[in-house]
């Protein structure tokens, strides 16, 4: 289970990393937009499409609305942690994509093999990925991706996921990408690859503290 953890971890010191604020932008700038991406924008649309894939399946998985909540309850930061994984999914595919690294729907399904043998089937891997990470069932292949190109990546550099030149790969395909965020779900440090709270106090959450946990 260790290995499992390690794997689906590789991007947690990024997801927590505290750092400068260098890349922001506002809703006036790009209306209708979590990010911009390499001039891609990641709609509110499909961020709030992908946070209600993992409260129908957290709501799927659980018998009762207390099992419900508690779920919620821990997976309260769950907006954020999906658009920094939607951002450096794109950050990672130009990082691959520079160092000629690709990955193939084999490797995918040979990397899914080995963790459902690990866990005891293919229901139990979507409902651990879904419970410790906010992975939606139907996502849980592209995660798999994600992680391989890490690995892979890291691998074509010499290093390993946890080391400096990886992080400087992200970091300058951040830069390529000009990655800015709204600031409603906080800021891009491109240093660090990872989102960062901003430090707006004239913004503040308008969710209900009895809805936040849905946030």
């Amino acid at each position: 289970m260790h290995r499992r953890r390690r794997t689906a971890l590789l991007f947690t010191a990024a997801i927590v990393a505290a750092g400068p604020l260098l890349t922001a932008c506002g809703s006036d700038a790009h209306p209708g937009a979590a990010a911009v991406v390499g001039g891609q924008r990641i709609t509110v649309a499909q961020l709030e499409k992908r946070v209600s894939e993992v409260r129908t399946a957290q709501r799927s998985a659980v018998k009762d609305e207390a099992q419900y909540q508690q779920a919620v309850a821990q997976t309260g930061t769950l907006t954020r942690d999906t658009l920094h994984g939607m951002v450096l999914d794109e950050v990672l595919k130009r990082a691959a994509r520079d160092a000629d690294v690709t990955v193939t729907r084999k490797e995918i399904q040979q990397m899914r093999t080995g963790l459902e043998q690990q866990v005891g089937g293919s229901k139990a891997l979507e409902t651990a990925w879904l419970q410790q990470y906010g992975v939606a069932p139907e996502r849980l292949d592209a995660n798999l991706r994600l992680q391989l190109e890490a690995q892979k990546l890291a691998r074509s550099l010499g290093t390993d996921t946890g080391k400096p030149p990886f992080w400087n790969a992200l970091g300058k395909a951040s830069k390529e990408l000009k990655v800015d965020l709204n600031p409603r779900y906080g800021a891009w440090d491109v240093q660090k690859s990872s989102r960062v709270d901003a430090k707006t106090p004239w913004l503040r959450e308008v969710t209900a503290p009895a809805t936040r946990g849905t946030a």
